[in-house]
């Protein structure tokens, strides 16, 4: 369980690294003109987000705070 908990928490972090790369490159689709792009990329962070939702309550499951 401890590599587990090792595991759930380094894909949270992981999640979270992509998340703000996912969002700079939006931001530069959009200054470009690609808006469609740009709202694809926020929706997969979006969902992103809600998989780390997932991970930090099994991560609480297991007895460990994390945020």
């Amino acid at each position: 369980m401890e590599k587990l908990e090792i595991l759930l928490q380094h894909w949270v972090e992981h999640n979270r690294e992509h998340s703000g790369e996912f969002r700079e490159w939006a931001g530069k689709a959009k200054a470009h003109g690609h808006t469609a792009v740009h709202d694809e990329i926020l929706q997969a962070v979006e969902q992103m987000d809600r998989v780390n939702e997932f991970l930090l309550r099994a991560l609480k499951r297991l007895g460990v705070n994390s945020g």
